[in-house]
């Protein structure tokens, strides 16, 4: 099998570069909701998997608890941008986090296209409240 390091670009998620059922494992931090149709680029994805491999997601969640998600989306929209200009000199250096949720459909949504795309089981852990998540699951 292949070892690559695939970065979140639309354009590589449209067709890559592999055969079907190349890899025994892909991965995926914090790309798959930059994408413009996630759906498209999970199946992309799916495809290179062999059967018996495993796919891994991890990204930004929407935490279900109302207070938390207010919390988490707040800091998001004020604390991140002022981290960004004092790390990397450029507050729209991760301000564009917050805006890439908006469209995101998160732990629910992974979940049912990773079913839809034929995952007969989809482990979903979830971190500090539902703020993060990793989607697991194997192909049969």
């Amino acid at each position: 099998t292949h070892r690559y390091t695939l970065f979140p670009y639309t354009t590589l998620f449209r067709s890559l570069p592999f055969a079907d059922g190349g890899f025994d494992a892909v991965t995926v931090s914090y790309g798959l909701r930059n994408l413009a149709d996630p759906a498209a680029g999970l199946a992309e994805l799916w495809r290179v998997v062999r059967p018996g491999g495993r796919l891994a997601v991890l990204d930004f969640g929407k935490p279900a608890n109302r207070v938390w998600c207010y919390g988490y989306f707040s800091y998001l929209r004020w604390a991140v941008p002022l981290l960004g200009r004092a790390v990397c000199g450029s507050r729209a250096a991760y301000a564009y986090i917050l805006e890439s949720l908006d469209h995101y459909p998160a732990q629910e949504g992974v979940t049912r296209m990773l079913q839809d795309l034929g995952a007969p089981e989809v482990q979903l852990t979830e971190f500090l409240g539902g703020a993060m998540s990793i989607h697991g699951a194997r192909k049969p």
